[in-house]
């Protein structure tokens, strides 16, 4: 995973945890990587991944079990987790075709032409 060095690196171990849920490789009740193995995998410092886990514990997205790991949430709406996703990238994609100074009718041209095209 390539980080984006403008955000931080626990809320990019974040969603990519949350991709992973709604796509369906991680399931709810599904154990996570321990905090280290992921620090291992993702070439990052554990204390980021803990930092990220703890978070996600926080939105009662994974939930931790003493002396047993930390596992997604049973009770996750994977749809509700789709859509704020969805959501945060759509806003992010308005902001940027703002920046670069196009009109509503413009961005919708474009979104409806791209999707006439098909996402790849």
């Amino acid at each position: 995973m390539e980080f984006n060095p403008e955000r931080p690196i626990y809320l990019q171990i974040i969603d990519e945890i949350k991709k992973r849920i709604v796509r369906g490789d991680l399931k709810p009740g599904e154990k996570l990587p321990s905090q280290r193995e992921l620090a291992a995998i993702m070439s990052v410092n554990p204390n980021t991944v803990q930092r990220a886990y703890r978070e996600l514990e926080d939105t009662k997205i994974a939930e931790t079990l003493r002396g047993q790991g930390t596992f997604v949430s049973s009770t996750i709406s994977i749809k509700e987790l789709q859509k704020d996703l969805a959501e945060r990238a759509l806003g992010e994609f308005l902001t940027e075709m703002s920046e670069l100074g196009l009109s509503h009718s413009e961005i919708k041209e474009l979104l409806e032409k791209a999707l006439e095209k098909g996402v790849e």
